[in-house]
C-alpha cells in the first residue's frame, strides 16, 4: 500500500487518505502517482458503496509540492514544457477520470486548508462536508500556474463563469461560511464534530440504493454536454433500468407499508 495516500475499507465504507501530513499534505509526484495506484484499485473492488476522501492531520491539502516541483526549473524551457505536461496528462487527467466514473457517492471531508489540486479534488467530489475553520483558495495564479485536476471545468459549474474566474485569477482566499453560500461545499460544521457529520452522511448513503445512486451519477455527468432531448432519453432509460431492480420493489412497498426500506443494492 502506498505511503502517502492510504486507503481503508470497513463494511462498505471507504477512506481515501491524503497521507503526508507534514506537508500538509501538499501533493508531490510520488504522490500523484500513489493517488493514481489507489483509485485505481477503487475501480476494480465491487465492495465498496461510499468513498469518503480526506486529509491526514490537520488539513485536507494544500495544492502541489512547490519544493517538489522546483527540482525542475534547472530544464530548459523545452524539457520543463514537456516534463510538466506529461506530469499532468500521465498522473492527474487519468485520475480525476476515474474518480468521476466511480459508480458510488464519493464526499469530500475537508479540514484545515484546501488549495489548489486539493480544491480541484474537493470539486469533484459529489458532496462535501467542511469544518467550520477550513480555509480555500484556487492558488495557482499566485505561482504563476493556470489550474488542473478539472478546476476550470468544475468550478464555473458549481459558481458560475464570472465567479470562477474571479476565484481563479485573483486566487483569493475565502472561509467554509462562503464555500457554502456558493455551493461549493454541502455542509459546514464545527470542526469537532467533523467526523461524527461525515460518518452519519456516509453511513445514510450506504444504506441506500447503490444502483439508483450510478444512474444519478451518471446522468448528472452526461447533462453538461447533452441536449434537452437527449437527456430525456437517457433519463428514461435510467428510470426504467432503475424500475427493474429490486430496491424500486422495496422502495414502493415500505412506503406503501408505511415504514423505512432496506436496500440490498440489487
Amino acid at each position: 500500500m502506498a505511503n502517502t495516500v492510504l486507503l481503508d475499507v470497513a463494511d462498505g465504507v471507504a477512506t481515501l487518505t491524503l497521507n503526508r501530513s507534514q506537508a500538509l499534505n501538499a501533493l508531490s509526484v510520488e504522490m500523484m502517482q500513489d493517488l493514481g495506484g489507489v483509485v485505481r484499485e477503487l475501480v476494480r473492488r465491487t465492495d465498496i458503496a461510499v468513498l469518503v476522501v480526506t486529509g491526514a492531520g490537520d488539513h485536507f491539502m494544500a495544492g502541489g509540492d512547490l519544493k517538489d516541483f522546483a527540482r525542475h526549473l534547472h530544464l530548459s524551457h523545452e524539457a520543463r514544457l514537456a516534463t510538466f505536461r506529461a506530469m499532468i496528462e500521465q498522473h492527474i487527467n487519468p485520475t480525476v477520470e476515474l474518480l468521476q466514473n466511480l459508480r458510488c457517492p464519493v464526499i469530500a471531508k475537508v479540514r484545515g486548508a484546501c488549495a489548489g489540486f486539493g480544491l480541484s479534488l474537493m470539486l469533484g467530489c459529489d458532496l462535501a462536508v467542511s469544518a467550520d475553520d477550513a480555509v480555500f483558495t484556487t492558488a495557482y495564479a499566485g505561482v504563476g500556474l493556470s489550474g488542473d485536476g478539472g478546476a476550470s471545468y468544475f468550478l464555473p459549474r458549481i459558481v458560475g463563469r464570472r465567479k470562477a474566474a474571479e476565484l481563479m485569477l485573483l486566487a483569493e482566499r475565502f472561509d467554509a461560511a462562503e464555500a457554502l453560500r456558493l455551493g461549493m461545499v454541502t455542509k459546514v460544521v464545527p470542526a469537532a464534530e467533523l467526523d461524527a457529520e461525515t460518518a452519519r452522511l456516509a453511513a445514510r448513503l450506504k444504506a441506500g440504493p447503490r444502483h439508483t445512486y450510478a444512474e444519478i451519477k451518471a446522468l448528472l455527468a452526461a447533462s453538461h454536454g447533452n441536449q434537452l432531448e437527449s437527456q430525456l432519453q437517457s433519463e428514461a432509460e435510467a428510470f426504467a433500468r432503475c424500475a427493474a431492480t429490486a430496491d424500486f420493489g422495496e422502495g414502493v412497498s415500505a412506503f406503501l407499508d408505511k415504514r423505512r426500506p432496506v436496500f440490498r443494492g440489487g
